[in-house]
């Protein structure tokens, strides 16, 4: 093809559409004298003004090409000036970061030469281009927010992990993070900076000073009097700590802040071809503006936005000469956004809907119709990274108004339905990130985002209990404080009002994304997302410790709430043409999506194990239940070799791929980070892990007949694989018998559905907890104030100087508080509002109905990913321990009976034998010993039906060998809680208060016992004769072991502690030694609920293992209170060093907890049981009645004497714990005093 602009020769496209008005029949053409007009309108001079008709030329589409050159050369003087190297500046004249430096291994750089990640303490990078006379610029977009110094250095600067640029003395450094500047020493400077911000970077080396400005606000001089001279040229240069990253923009594309006078990029601005671009886009405008009335034969002004290109062969002809000069220069990055951008942005500026804007459609026509397809695709391409780069790293101004200005175009585009085909296929997944379009960025300086005037009241809350929780009595409220509270919370509403806009147009990006009704022929745009998005989250899935690959959690947030909303908007229109169907309300994934080989879910673990694993031992079951027939060839097992060659082999494929320029520091990049150059293409993409395979053939299938199942490759699916047609059922092959034969909705929308629970596991829960931190910072400072007003009031007016000081305080508190309640409003509008709440409720939901159609499946429910059992407990945490602070839970449809389902699956499945992973187990474990701290999640358990609950009891006690029992135990202990003697209390008798921030810790909840599961413990230890021994017997030895650890801990640390050199004891050795003790303390507490609830089981010794366990009890409590309760022995002395970490190692939990079980014993219970228990007890060598004594202070006489010139320290005695021992308990102890004194009495006259 003959290259554009040489002769008359056209592109194979645009010699097409020039022969067109030959055709015989009608040639379309105006006449000569209009066409003439009509050309002369359109191809106006530089300046606008045509000359007059008698002395400008006849113009024809034979000259026109002559005449466009004409024009074009007008003005290319400066090119010539362009090619020129401008004074002050050596190096290329393309500006990029200089890789092939020593950095090696210490940065990751993108493959644009311009974004860099940090991957190592303390990195540092210069650029190829140095400066040393004049005034330049560049600019630095921050992506994250962390540690990283930018400025300036000299060839001569060496760097290392330590000392980075600005530690040096000829380098210059603005480090936000810290907010300060750096040369050698280091001074405060500048304001912090955020992700999303822009750093300008100025060097006036004619007056020897370097500035800085941040998103275009000058933070002001730096440094002056800088060295200049022979040899000293300064290249822009950046240090950054590890993770940290950026991209530079020395040139390449437009400045986003316009330039400060006098500064030039360090790369020139391709001036010839702006002014080239700039003329070719006005003489389109014209074609736009300008109309031809045939009839009437003279030249119409017409509304530009309803224009539209109906075949009219003299304006088609107009077009395909501007695009055959216009279509090269829109593949350069610089001039789509500078000119194509701008121009589209200008059509919406007019206001109204995206709809109301059909110009944009017609322009992207054309652009299809006369540009290569090669060109089309690349300016599309730098079209949506330029949107997305303005997109994330526009300020935050109160309207949003940026952020909606760059959303809706982004709209207009991809409502194009051929380029959102190619861009879905080849660059939103492929080579932006385009999950930035749906995130909005947190402001970290309230009032440059113009919060201040939207929340012009602050307000935070400051009634607390003494426990630090926010107290819910609304009256205790002043009238001051209701008026402010009302003023912030309207101001929250007109920043959730803004907000809401801004997700209202990336829900409105996804519906198009997800749309399945194109017109257009080919595969539809939601199952091109489809294969792209489940590669995206194997990305994430599968790459949990490559920080380049993975998605930043705060965007997954946001892309999370948007795929719901847009998930649920498709639903429930399927809905709605499909009554049969089920509603968004009732959503839930089928259980055949988990065995089935149509959905990828990578390596991650399902709740049976390895898939490899559950293919093989489960083949017979898929076969019977689902007519499923495993293929041969996926139960080969492969080695470890051969997936280690294939990983090489594919390794070394992908480098020899990769072009050289475009190599990483430290070897290839498999793609450039999601921190770093927030458009960049990836360069490689990874295909799926082993063991996915091609799938045979498609044909339609019987519905009995038996189907062998093979992993279908994610990029190779098709709309028939997943919603099948002709009897194959696509994505819900392989209905098991227990699931119900009715549609649910479109299978494409399941997927979708999967990937969204998955997402949330995969770092959203993460993300929810971590953003609670402002929340809490502002009930910490919120509780700093109000003590310190406090203190000012008490305050005597003698010490003025303390007043002045208190009121620095208050001053600092209060601004610090101003500042965190409008970001709180920010961060509960866009993470924890009602909305966002519900979002996470309704897949709370969903996890639930799924768990329960997978659990009725039988063996095949080993086939669930395990991550769907940690979404619905994690999200249940959230729900309760995140959002409760903004919105209340029980406020939610339905609340009380997703508690008691969610009850349900917890009870069932944490001994569920389908289940054999250790950590999803633990979890279940520990969620449950969650639940039964807080009472209205107790009465959810105790709602579920009787057989579950028994089932349930069951579970807990089975025998406590070989497996793990602590969890088991403490749930046991928190079932008996607020029952057993001197067992009322939330936190030990000699520990302070709780602490706000540990008030919600479920160990520190007050006690609420439940008699109904006490009394099915109770029947249970009483009907299963098998049972009872063997649980109890497991306990005693568990006991046993547990208390003896700690009594040889506590001789290690004792000793320590008394060597005369100076010595440490190691922190984890006092963690474990405090848990064995709380070990123990658990397990005396499960047998007193045992001795309470059945003490048939020690003193009805017409059941064979009674006796010997009432032997065995005795023995170990008698040797427990000789350890504790002999006085200045090895446990008092330890007790009384108040170690950090012993907090709780004291007399009284233990203590109590034996004496509780003494009590039942021997109090408690009908003549013959005391005395079998007496007799036992008294009968054991180690039983000593001064141990006994000493739980009511009788120490003995000796002791009293040893201990008296030593000190005066009070004795323990149950009497002065009033107020967690009752009267009625404290005569029970004094009457088994009596009792055992009297026995041994009697017993030692007998055997005189």
């Amino acid at each position: 093809m003959t290259s554009r602009g040489a002769g008359t020769a056209f592109s194979r496209k645009n010699y097409r559409l020039s022969t067109e008005p030959e055709k015989s029949k009608v040639t379309g053409i105006v006449n000569s004298r209009l066409l003439n007009d009509y050309l002369h309108r359109v191809f106006t001079n530089a300046d606008g003004n045509q000359p007059a008709a008698a002395y400008r030329k006849h113009l024809t589409f034979q000259n026109l090409q002559e005449h466009l050159e004409r024009l074009l050369a007008e003005e290319n003087g400066s090119e010539d000036s362009r090619d020129q190297v401008a004074e002050g500046r050596l190096g290329p004249s393309t500006v990029v970061l200089d890789h092939t430096s020593g950095f090696e291994g210490l940065l990751l750089v993108d493959d644009d030469l311009l974004g860099v990640i940090g991957h190592s303490n303390f990195g540092s990078i210069r650029a190829t281009t140095c400066v040393y006379k004049g005034k330049w610029i560049y600019e630095v977009l921050i992506s994250s927010q962390g540690l990283m110094q930018i400025g300036w250095c000299t060839i001569n600067c060496r760097f290392n992990q330590e000392e980075g640029v600005g530690d040096t003395p000829d380098s210059y450094a603005y480090d936000g993070n810290r907010v300060r500047k750096w040369n050698v020493t280091t001074t405060n400077y500048g304001k912090s900076w955020a992700a999303g911000d822009i750093v300008s970077c100025l060097i006036d080396l004619d007056e020897g000073t370097i500035a800085f400005c941040l998103n275009g606000m000058s933070l002001g001089t730096a440094f002056d009097n800088i060295a200049r001279g022979a040899g000293m040229a300064y290249f822009p240069a950046i240090s950054l700590s590890f993770k940290e990253s950026v991209a530079f923009n020395f040139g390449s594309r437009p400045l986003r802040y316009p330039l400060v006078e006098g500064y030039q990029p360090l790369q020139d601005p391709p001036v010839a071809d702006l002014v080239k671009a700039r003329k070719l886009l006005g003489y389109l405008k014209n074609v736009i503006h300008v109309g031809i009335d045939v009839t009437e034969g003279k030249l119409v002004e017409k509304d530009t936005s309803t224009w539209q290109l109906q075949g009219e062969p003299t304006v088609l002809i107009t077009l395909a000469h501007i695009f055959n000069y216009f279509s090269p220069l829109m593949c350069k990055v610089y001039l789509v956004e500078d000119v194509l951008m701008t121009f589209l942005l200008s059509i919406l500026e007019r206001g109204g809907a995206v709809e109301a804007h059909p110009l944009i459609q017609q322009l992207l026509d054309l652009m299809w119709l006369l540009m290569e397809e090669y060109e089309v695709h690349e300016c599309l391409k730098q079209l949506l990274m330029s949107l997305l780069r303005a997109y994330r790293f526009s300020p935050i101004i109160p309207d949003l108004g940026l952020q909606i200005h760059y959303l809706r175009l982004t709209i207009a585009v991809l409502k194009h339905e051929k380029s959102r085909k190619y861009l879905l296929s080849n660059v939103l997944f492929d080579v932006l990130r385009s999950v930035v379009f749906f995130y909005i960025k947190s402001p970290l300086r309230v009032e440059e985002a113009g919060l201040q005037e939207l929340i012009p009241t602050t307000w935070w809350p400051n009634r607390f209990t003494k426990e630090g929780k926010e107290s819910k009595d609304v009256k205790e409220e002043s009238a001051e404080e209701r008026l402010r509270r009302r003023a912030y919370e309207r101001g929250c509403q007109r920043l959730k009002k803004r907000i809401e806009v801004v997700e209202g147009l990336q829900v409105q990006i996804l519906k198009l994304l997800l749309n399945n009704k194109d017109r257009g022929g080919g595969e539809a745009s939601r199952y091109i997302f489809l294969n792209k998005f489940r590669k995206f989250l194997q990305e994430n899935a599968s790459n949990r410790g490559n920080l380049t690959v993975l998605c930043p959690p705060e965007y997954m947030v946001c892309f999370l709430h948007r795929l719901i909303a847009a998930l649920r908007f498709f639903w429930d229109g399927h809905k709605a043409k499909t009554p049969a169907a089920l509603s968004s309300e009732e959503a839930y994934v089928p259980p055949q999506l988990f065995y089935n080989g149509k959905v990828d879910y990578f390596d991650l673990q399902r709740l049976g194990g390895l898939l490899s694993h559950l293919k093989k031992t489960l083949k017979d079951d898929l076969a019977a239940k689902a007519n499923v027939l495993i293929d041969p060839a996926e139960l080969q097992a492969v080695t470890m070799d051969d997936l280690d060659e294939d990983e090489e082999s594919a390794t070394s494929a992908a480098q020899s791929q990769r072009p050289s320029a475009a190599l990483a520091i430290g070897g290839a990049l498999a793609r450039p980070g999601w921190l770093s150059s927030p458009t960049l293409g990836r360069a490689n993409r990874f295909l799926s892990t082993a063991a996915v395979s091609l799938m045979n053939p498609r044909r339609p299938l019987g519905a009995l007949e038996k189907v062998k199942v093979r992993t279908l490759s994610v990029e190779q699916r098709t709309e028939e694989d997943i919603e099948g047609t002709h009897g194959n059922e696509g994505l819900l092959l392989g209905r098991p018998p227990e699931e119900p034969d009715q549609p649910i909705t479109e299978n494409s929308l399941l997927e979708v559905l999967d990937g969204i629970v998955m997402m949330y596991n995969l770092s959203v829960h993460q993300q929810l907890g971590k953003m609670v931190g402002v929340s809490d910072d502002v009930n910490e400072y919120a509780m700093a104030l109000k003590d310190t007003e406090e203190k000012i009031s008490r305050c005597p007016k003698r010490r003025r100087d303390i007043h002045e000081e208190l009121l620095k305080s208050q001053k600092v508190f209060s601004e610090k508080l101003n500042h965190l309640s409008r970001r709180l409003a920010w961060i509960n509008v866009t993470i924890y509002s009602k909305e966002k709440m519900q979002d996470i409720y309704w897949l709370l939901r969903v996890c639930i109905r799924t768990i329960e159609h997978g659990d009725r499946t039988g063996s095949l429910f080993a086939f669930m990913p395990e991550f769907y059992l940690s979404v619905a407990m994690n999200s249940y945490s959230a729900l309760k321990n995140y959002f409760s602070p903004v919105n209340s839970m029980e406020e939610l449809p339905g609340y009380e009976e997703t508690l008691m389902r969610l009850a349900a699956i917890l009870a069932k499945h944490f001994a569920d034998s389908r289940i054999v992973g250790t950590d999803i187990r633990d979890s279940l474990m520990q969620a449950l010993a969650s639940y039964v701290c807080y009472p209205h999640s107790l009465r959810a358990v105790e709602r579920i039906p009787e057989e579950q609950r028994i089932s349930m009891m069951k579970n807990l006690l089975a025998p406590y060998e070989q497996r793990p029992w602590a969890q088991t135990n403490w749930i046991l202990v928190r079932l008996w809680r607020g029952c057993g003697f001197g067992y009322r209390y939330t936190r030990l008798p000699h520990l302070l208060k709780t602490k706000p921030e540990d008030a919600s810790l479920p160990s520190l909840q007050k006690p609420c016992p439940s008699t109904l599961l006490q009394r099915h413990m109770a029947d249970l230890l009483r009907s299963d004769r098998d049972l009872a021994p063997s649980f109890l017997n497991s306990v005693l030895n568990q006991l046993n072991w547990a208390f003896s650890e700690f009594i040889g801990m506590i001789q290690e640390i004792q000793q320590a502690a008394e060597r005369l050199e100076r010595n440490f004891v190691d922190s984890r050795q006092l963690k474990v030694c405090a848990t064995c003790f709380d070990l123990s303390v658990s397990l005396l507490r499960v047998l007193e609920m045992t001795v309470t609830l059945a003490p048939e089981i020690f003193l009805d010794w017409n059941r064979p293992s009674s006796e010997l366990l009432l032997r065995r009890l005795a023995q170990l409590l008698n040797q427990v209170l000789n350890r504790v309760t002999a006085e200045r022995n090895l446990f008092d002395r330890v007790v009384n060093l108040r170690l950090p970490g012993l907090e709780s190692v004291d007399h009284y939990p233990i203590l109590v907890a034996v004496t509780g079980i003494l009590v039942r014993l021997l109090v408690d219970t009908d003549v013959q049981g005391a005395e079998r228990a007496t007799a036992v007890l008294l009968a054991d060598p180690c039983f000593q009645l001064r141990s006994i004594q000493y739980l009511l202070g009788h120490a003995e006489p000796s002791a009293l004497a040893a201990a008296a010139p030593a000190t005066d320290k009070r004795h323990f005695s149950l009497h002065t714990y009033t107020e967690y021992i009752s009267a009625e308990e404290l005569a029970k102890v004094e009457k088994m005093l009596g009792h055992l004194s009297e026995e041994s009495k009697q017993a030692a006259a007998t055997t005189l």
